[in-house]
């Protein structure tokens, strides 16, 4: 897990494939533990470290936790009021063009998230907008902009569709990647500051293996975008 931005009020991170958010009942690495474990020391005590926002385990990319109480709710009352930008780059089995728009319903009437009908009592609306960047006859690689965050939203959006996320074979895509990995990545997060008058703009390049996932055309426009998007 690698440090991206650090203050008095943010831990902003970048969380590998694999890694659980937050502690279950798995007693498996997470992110919350792993944070409070680079902060000791810092402070008199346990640190505190507020998870006010999530990632799917077998997803990587940008996680900001809060380092005060006060600084958990001011980004929790910004993402609860979509006040929050969150930027995926995706790579999906198939061919697409252009840019586009979903919106489904997802809820999860047995634990697991699934797509419902929009009358379902339990479903709650899933919007994305996303942009190819670069595309092959067997891959695309997409920008997703979520409009909302769903548990495991991209990847059932784009399974319903025909282009499972590379690599999630849980939603049947066609091969599997290390370390429990899947090929979509949380590129950028852009916020305002929970106790100063700034927005912020925090960046993740992807992990390693997304090497072989991409064809070269795809790891050159990748870049490009990152150039562009790293803060001044």
């Amino acid at each position: 897990m690698t440090i991206l931005h650090r203050d008095e009020h943010l831990l902003v991170v970048s969380k590998p494939p694999g890694l659980l958010a937050q502690p279950d009942q798995t007693g498996d690495p997470d992110v919350v533990s792993r944070g409070k474990e680079m902060l000791s020391g810092e402070t008199e005590g346990a640190p505190f470290l507020g998870l006010v926002h999530r990632l799917d385990r077998p997803a990587s990319g940008v996680m900001a936790l809060a380092r005060s109480p006060e600084a958990a709710r001011e980004l929790s009352r910004q993402f609860r009021e979509r006040l929050v930008e969150k930027r995926y780059v995706v790579a999906v089995e198939g061919t697409l063009q252009g840019i586009g728009a979903w919106m489904d319903y997802i809820a999860k009437p047995d634990r697991q998230p699934r797509l419902v009908d929009p009358d379902h009592p339990e479903g709650k609306r899933a919007a994305l907008d996303w942009q190819v960047l670069e595309s092959s006859s067997a891959r695309t690689l997409l920008q997703v902009t979520l409009q909302t965050g769903r548990p495991h939203q991209i990847r059932l959006q784009a399974a319903s569709r025909g282009h499972p996320v590379v690599g999630d074979d849980r939603y049947g895509a066609s091969d599997s990647l290390p370390d429990r990995a899947v090929a979509l990545h949380h590129v950028l997060l852009r916020a305002d500051h929970p106790a100063r008058p700034r927005r912020e703009t925090f960046v993740a390049p992807p992990p390693t293996h997304w090497s072989g996932v991409l064809t070269d055309a795809m790891d050159t426009v990748l870049h490009r975008m990152l150039d562009r998007e790293q803060p001044s």
